[in-house]
């Protein structure tokens, strides 16, 4: 059979699983007992220890007299008893293997061994794997989340749980594909599978070659090579996840009158308690071109200075960081000119009032319209940013402040977000002593040591261009050079934020160029008043998922514009229309070696 095929999960396999349960309970006992040790007696739960404690020898009688006004104090009888431990054979083995020898070779808090039995109701601590949602009694510890996954370019965004239910038992239409670590987990819920076992490094490669196929993997294990697909709507990369309730989500439970005994035990075996910690984890939602201006600007004096933001603020500002790529300057007394063939642009301060309603946090001004209003102009907007403490970059003051990185952090996440202008007008770009935009060519090699640098020291570099404008979902050729020379010197997300149509995206897992990553090469319009095609009235934005320091997942959420002004959720086949035409322009990936 060929390195690269699949493994057949077949009934043989799963009967090996009391075998080695036995050889646990085995090796523990043997690599704990006195050599010399006589045996104990068996405990009122007819459980066997598996740790026997160790007894001081009774010391030789002293030749000296005990003088007779010192009275020798008994010592307290050793508390023998074993605690009797059931653990449930569907445990992980990530998880069974170290609680096992921790349980093997430790006390209780009270001084008691510990004896592994095989009945639950010999057992006066129970040790229970299952789904969180029927945990609620007990002691839970040692959560684990499990998402289905299908290649990135896939349109398809979420899966009923009696389909999986039915490719678990090898029933339904395509099969289930399992990697390594979920094989055991679902077992005891939904029997032994019919699904197809698949080595983790060669799932996506599988996935890929089976038309129709999804595959099964722990949340920590998700990388942007993957789309992880919602169960009945639950979406584990929201960061409102709830656990409880997911059906992919287990725990271990502790039940019974001993359970208490246990826990500072097993709280010391070193076993991570989740591996999804919300604590560790980072939404970031990037955005297309904005420029309220023109039309744009016409509907916001009719309707509301917040009338973009409207349908899609509850999204966005859901999201831990929101980023506004903004091309315009802001400017007291702009005039709004509706008409097409101005392209002299700006908005009034009161707009701010769309961006502030989609919860944006950075804003990127590496437009090539930045300067529109002159040099005085530029200065304005950057005061008006900075005077209500919003946070900018890709323009300043000077060229240092423009090409200058933002720092961010969020959950322990550490970010770095560089922005430049690729293109012209040259009266747009940042001089030592004018402002404008950081202008890319002229300072290309120090960008690139600044991201070489940056990628040692924070956990994601995100880098915008504002690059040639094409309205093709395949970038040029030259974009797609210059965004991998970025992503080859340690750029984790590069954006480009020219593009008014959506265009392709590239991810690439830890086994691609060294580490997770994702190229976006244009994400179409955000608010900008283009609605003469079906393109221009497309927009995406990306929203990406870090946890733990690691960029392991990108969300595509679609947008479609109305009323040259008001971006709406794109509908179901609005949607597979997008995401076909963003796909098929994806670019062939660079050979590694």
């Amino acid at each position: 059979m060929p390195d690269s095929a699949p493994l057949s999960v077949t009934r043989p396999l799963w009967l090996l699983r009391p075998l080695i349960w036995a050889s646990v309970l085995l090796l523990a006992a043997c690599a704990i007992l006195p050599p010399t040790a006589e045996p104990e007696r068996k405990s009122p739960h007819t459980a066997t220890p598996i740790f026997a404690p160790v007894t001081t020898p009774t010391p030789e009688p002293s030749s000296d007299p005990i003088p007779p006004t010192v009275t020798a104090e008994p010592s307290p009888a050793p508390k023998t008893e074993p605690l009797a431990v059931f653990l449930s054979p569907d445990i992980p083995w990530d998880i069974a293997g170290p609680l096992g020898a921790t349980l093997a070779a430790g006390y209780t808090s009270e001084g008691r061994s510990i004896a592994l039995v095989a009945e639950p109701e010999n057992a006066s601590a129970v040790l229970q794997w299952g789904p969180l949602e029927s945990q609620s009694s007990g002691k839970t510890s040692f959560q684990r989340t499990y998402v289905l996954v299908v290649p990135f370019a896939t349109v398809r965004d979420e899966i009923r749980l009696d389909e999986f239910i039915a490719r678990w038992q090898g029933s339904g239409k395509a099969p289930l594909l399992l990697g390594d670590h979920a094989a055991d987990v679902f077992t005891a819920l939904y029997g032994e599978p019919g699904a197809t076992l698949v080595p983790e490094s060669d799932l996506l490669n599988q996935l890929q070659n089976t038309p129709g196929s999804v595959g099964l993997i722990p949340f920590d294990q998700v990388d942007p090579t993957y789309k992880v697909l919602q169960v009945d709507g639950i979406n584990p990369l929201s960061n409102a996840f709830e656990p409880v309730g997911d059906p992919l989500t287990f725990a271990l439970t502790l039940r019974g009158p001993g359970s208490e005994m246990l826990l500072p035990l097993i709280s010391g075996a070193g076993i991570p308690q989740t591996n999804r910690d919300p604590a560790l984890l980072a939404s970031l939602a990037m955005t297309g071109v904005t420029a309220m201006a023109r039309l744009t600007a016409a509907r916001v004096e009719r309707h509301g200075y917040d009338y973009p933001a409207r349908h899609i603020a509850d999204e966005l500002t859901a999201a831990d960081i929101t980023h506004v790529s903004n091309e315009i300057p802001f400017i007291k007394g702009c005039k709004v000119n509706p008409s097409t063939s101005n392209l002299t642009f700006c908005s009034k301060p009161a707009y701010w009032a769309a961006l502030q309603a989609i919860g944006a946090d950075i804003v990127g001004l590496s437009g090539n319209h930045v300067n529109d209003f002159g040099r005085k102009g530029a200065r304005e907007s950057i005061a008006f940013y900075r005077d209500n403490g919003i946070s900018i970059y890709g323009s300043g003051l000077d060229t240092t402040e423009a090409c200058a990185p933002l720092m961010w952090e969020h959950n322990g996440n550490r970010f770095a977000f560089i922005a430049a202008l690729a293109y012209w007008p040259k009266s747009a770009w940042a001089t030592d002593t004018k402002p404008g935009a950081c202008y890319y060519y002229d300072n290309k090699a120090t960008i690139l040591e600044t991201v070489q640098k940056l990628s040692l020291e924070v956990d994601i570099v995100s880098v915008e261009l504002q690059h040639y404008e094409t309205y093709h979902a395949r970038p040029t050729a030259k974009q797609v050079r210059e965004f991998r020379e970025l992503r080859q010197a340690g750029a984790d997300i590069l954006t480009g934020v020219q593009s008014h149509v959506p265009q392709a995206m590239e991810p690439y897992g830890h086994d691609d160029l060294g580490s997770d990553g994702i190229i976006v090469y244009g994400l179409g319009n955000l608010f900008f008043d283009q609605m003469w095609s079906w393109n221009t009235r497309s927009g995406l934005i990306a929203r990406h998922i870090i946890y733990d320091g690691r960029l392991i997942n990108t969300e595509i959420l679609t947008t479609m514009l109305h009323d040259y002004a008001q971006p709406r959720w794109a509908n179901s086949k609005q949607r597979t229309r997008m995401l076909r035409r963003v796909f098929q322009g994806t670019p062939d990936k660079p050979n590694p070696s």
